[in-house]
């Protein structure tokens, strides 16, 4: 019964980790990409523009992925940074 729990319990981690990375991460990216489009706020002449708060949530999400790209990759890194520059990072 005790490898069972333990099934379950690094089974509900994983698909947590999968939901976030294979789902949110380009739902983050779709939605950084709506809020950078033009909005439908219309200038004097006419033309579509994008409001400020817009493309700080937009630039926002973009840093957002940025952050979880970077950290992905010093992840699978940092044994070789550990053992050939003494630098431990997680």
């Amino acid at each position: 019964m005790n490898l069972f729990m333990d099934t379950v319990d690094s089974l509900w981690q994983v698909v947590l980790i999968g939901l976030l990375f294979g789902a949110g991460l380009p739902a983050i990216f779709a939605l950084g990409i709506r809020f950078l489009s033009p909005g439908v706020t219309t200038s004097a002449d006419g033309s579509a523009t994008r409001t400020p708060a817009a493309s700080i949530a937009g630039l926002a999400c973009f840093a957002v992925i940025v952050v979880a790209i970077v950290a992905g990759i010093l992840f699978i890194m940092k044994d070789f940074l550990a053992h050939d520059f003494g630098i431990y990072i997680f």
